[in-house]
């Protein structure tokens, strides 16, 4: 009985559990150190040299992991640890977007669920502060195909961003012709990510405060998304 007392904390360590035995961090708490300094490693060396140009070795070097193995054991493949880094800021943008789309309520105003779609996005920007690479990450990850697909069914399961896009359906429906409404949507889709990427990126080399810039970079991208969504259309 006293062996097992003795052994506990011990198996405990070895398992994973978290918190700290005698003082010393087990575990979970330095995985999770070495799972955050990963991801914000990976996150800045894709953004600055793209997806297929960096090595889950060179990640874990930037990272100060001196195991060549660390991105493997801890995420498996880049798919996953993509999909981490982007399931990370999604969270916080959710935030954001339902506080948003509390605000337009039952709202027929397009302008109002643009707002909805894009504000949430820059304000997130903007709280990330300088220097801050997550933007062009983004861009990154939404021109390959398999990762932007990975990114687009998690993102489609959180509720904020689905009444977004119903608001928006619901004000284009006597506007735009359904079949037009797909292609547009990936019009705005391509238009916040780039401009947002352009504009950390411009941030970064100037090294200027974020905050008047992302809402000024907001008020010009609602402008265009809502003159973009409800455009007359050619007819055929």
């Amino acid at each position: 009985m006293g062996d097992t007392h003795r052994t506990r904390p011990v198996a405990a360590a070895r398992s994973g559990a978290g918190g700290t035995v005698d003082g010393v961090q087990t575990r979970t708490g330095r995985g999770a150190d070495t799972r955050e300094a990963i991801m914000a490693a990976a996150e800045r060396l894709y953004a600055e040299h793209g997806l297929s140009s960096v090595s889950n070795r060179q990640i874990g070097e930037a990272a100060g992991q001196g195991n060549t193995t660390a991105v493997s054991y801890h995420f498996g493949s880049k798919a996953t640890l993509v999909r981490a880094i982007m399931t990370r800021h999604g969270t916080q943008v959710d935030t954001i977007r339902t506080r948003h789309v509390e605000a337009a309520g039952d709202s027929s105003e397009l302008r109002d669920w643009v707002g909805c779609l894009l504000r949430p996005v820059t304000e997130h920007h903007a709280a990330l502060g300088l220097p801050s690479w997550h933007a062009r990450f983004a861009a990154q990850v939404m021109t390959d195909p398999l990762m932007r697909t990975l990114v687009e069914d998690e993102s489609l399961t959180r509720d904020s961003l689905r009444r977004t896009l119903q608001g928006l359906g619901r004000c284009l429906y006597d506007i735009v012709p359904p079949e037009i409404r797909p292609l547009r949507a990936e019009m705005a889709r391509h238009l916040i990510t780039h401009v947002c990427a352009e504009r950390e990126r411009t941030l970064a080399e100037a090294a200027t405060e974020p905050g008047p810039s992302w809402e000024r970079t907001a008020d010009a991208l609602e402008d265009a998304l809502v003159g973009l969504l409800a455009a007359p259309t050619t007819r055929h």
